[in-house]
C-alpha cells in the first residue's frame, strides 16, 4: 500500500477531515449494511477482474478495498482524497485487511495521474461537496484519466437530506440533481449509459462511458 501526503494541492471543496467517525456516519446511512452498499456499487460500475480503477475522494478506502478484491490480482485500484486522515486511515484498513490499494493524497480537480490510465473511476458521495465550478474541472480530470471505453460511475444524493437526522447534522449533506450530473458529464464527453435509483437514501447513480 503506498501512503503519500506531500505536495497535495488545495481543494476548492469541502474537506472532511473526521477519519474516525465517517466509517460510523456510513453504516448508519447504509443501516447497519455497510459492506452491501458498496458490493452494490462495484456491481454498478460492472467491475471485471484484471481492470485499473481510480476511486476519487475514497474516504476511509473501504470502496477501494472491495473494488480490489473485484478485479482481483491482475487489476490495480488507486484511491485518493485530500485529508490526510483519511489517507492514513484508508491505508490501515488495507494493511489490515492484506489488500493491494494504492492510496495517495490529492484533489478531484487536479487528479495526479497520466491521460488514459483507467479503466473505471469511481465517485460516491464526493461531487456534492465541490462547488459547481470545480464539478467542471473534476469532470473534465475523469475524463482526461480514463481510457476511451472507459466507465465512470458518479453516485450522489438527488436531495437535501433531512435537517433533523442525525447525519445531516454531522456531515451536513448537499445535493446533486441526477439530471445535473447526467450534463456535466455528458458535457465533457462521457455521455451516460446508465442511471437510477441506489435503494438507499435518495442516492442516485449514474454511469457513463468515456468516448473515443
Amino acid at each position: 500500500m503506498t501512503t503519500s501526503f506531500s505536495d497535495t494541492p488545495t481543494t476548492a471543496g469541502r474537506l472532511l477531515h473526521w477519519a474516525a467517525q465517517y466509517d460510523l456516519l456510513v453504516w448508519l446511512l447504509t443501516h447497519g449494511r455497510p459492506r452491501a452498499f458498496r458490493e452494490k456499487l462495484v456491481d454498478l460500475a460492472h467491475l471485471e477482474p484484471g481492470e485499473s480503477v481510480l476511486d476519487v475522494g475514497c474516504g476511509t478506502g473501504s470502496l477501494a478495498i472491495v473494488a480490489k478484491r473485484r478485479v482481483g490480482p491482475t487489476g490495480k485500484v488507486f484511491a485518493i482524497d485530500p485529508s490526510p486522515e483519511m489517507i492514513a486511515r484508508a491505508s490501515s484498513k488495507a494493511e489490515k485487511a492484506g489488500i493491494d490499494v494504492s492510496f495517495k493524497s490529492g484533489v478531484a480537480e487536479a487528479l495526479p495521474f497520466p491521460d488514459g490510465q483507467f479503466d473505471v473511476v469511481l465517485s460516491t458521495l464526493m461531487l456534492h461537496h465541490l462547488p459547481r465550478p470545480v464539478r467542471q474541472q473534476c469532470a473534465r480530470e475523469i475524463r482526461r484519466v480514463l481510457s476511451p471505453g472507459g466507465r465512470v460511475l458518479v453516485v450522489d444524493f438527488a436531495q437535501p437530506q433531512d435537517n433533523r437526522s442525525f447525519l445531516a447534522h454531522c456531515q451536513r449533506h448537499g445535493h446533486v440533481k441526477p439530471q445535473d450530473i447526467k450534463a456535466l458529464l455528458d458535457g465533457v464527453g462521457m455521455p451516460p449509459v446508465e442511471s437510477g435509483p441506489v435503494g438507499i437514501s435518495s442516492l442516485q447513480y449514474v454511469l457513463a462511458l468515456a468516448s473515443a
